[in-house]
């Protein structure tokens, strides 16, 4: 069971990465924020290109590689922009809909097929959508679904949902056609570098902006590195498909994140929903 509490350890450190994020953004922007993620781990990743053996990379690497990176980097701008104008524990549990999004766009360009369990996880994920927002039922059963397209960080994280579901499947392909570690190293550095230009083009003093608030910046950084880590570890000792589900208890996190941090309302329906979406993704990619 060490895969066990790695995993949990993982979805913790994911979780504690957005909270840092969303307390950063009280007074950073959100270019600064979503370089800061991958910008303050380059010394780190950079050091493990002198541990790591390279790989052979064919040209569907680098072709994988010039369409995911674009589209993580919009995805990346869109979840900092989300959890910066909208609440924590209801931006971060439309996560899940991921796997749900996963479970088409598989099919569409692997080839991989659902099957009834699959179908079931699909209706609880989005019964724990609806569930988020289930105080809205007071306007009527459609009310917690226009709770949604009225809240503009739920739109950008269902956005970012259907985006990960596609580059989920690239770096899929990436990890194959290069190495788990290689690629571990490879992808934060490239980000980096793909999200600074957004960073000078927003403002001219990119650097004042980026050691504005080093400490905070460093932390987030931090979190993501141990997340990527402790991810890592438990992935080296079982299925993936395990850790994948283990680790979307991240949702459970940032509701409670949500709570303490920035006092944010509706916790019970939160977490039930949040609770809900994750038996879906559990049935999705377990069962």
């Amino acid at each position: 069971m060490t895969w066990f509490y790695y995993a949990i350890l993982s979805a913790f450190f994911t979780a504690n990465s957005v909270a840092l994020s969303k307390k950063t953004l009280q007074d950073c922007d959100v270019y600064t924020v979503a370089w800061a993620r991958y910008g303050y781990a380059l010394p780190f990743v950079l050091c493990l290109f002198i541990f790591i053996e390279i790989p052979p990379l064919d040209s569907t690497f680098f072709l994988v590689n010039v369409i995911q990176v674009p589209l993580n980097g919009l995805a990346i701008v869109l979840y900092i922009r989300a959890i910066k104008y909208s609440p924590l524990s209801l931006t971060l549990p439309l996560t899940a809909l991921t796997p749900a999004f996963l479970v088409g766009t598989s099919y569409v360009m692997l080839g991989e097929r659902p099957d009834t369990s699959g179908g079931i996880g699909i209706i609880l994920v989005t019964l724990g959508a609806y569930l988020i927002n289930v105080h809205a039922t007071s306007e009527g059963l459609l009310g917690p679904l226009r709770a949604i397209l009225n809240e503009e960080g739920s739109l950008l994280m269902i956005a970012v949902a259907f985006i990960y579901s596609i580059t989920g499947n690239l770096s899929k392909v990436a990890i194959l056609h290069s190495s788990p570690m290689f690629f571990a190293a490879f992808y934060p550095a490239v980000m980096a570098l793909a999200l600074f230009p957004l960073l000078v083009i927003d403002s001219g003093s990119a650097m004042k902006k980026v050691f504005s608030r080093p400490i905070l910046f460093s932390l987030i950084s931090i979190s993501s590195i141990l997340t990527l880590i402790t991810g890592n570890f438990a992935i080296q000792m079982v299925e993936v498909s395990y850790v994948v589900s283990v680790r979307r208890i991240s949702l459970v996190f940032a509701v409670l994140y949500g709570w303490l941090l920035f006092r944010e309302t509706h916790l019970r329906e939160r977490l039930l929903g949040s609770v809900v979406m994750l038996t879906g993704v559990v049935f999705i990619v377990l069962l």
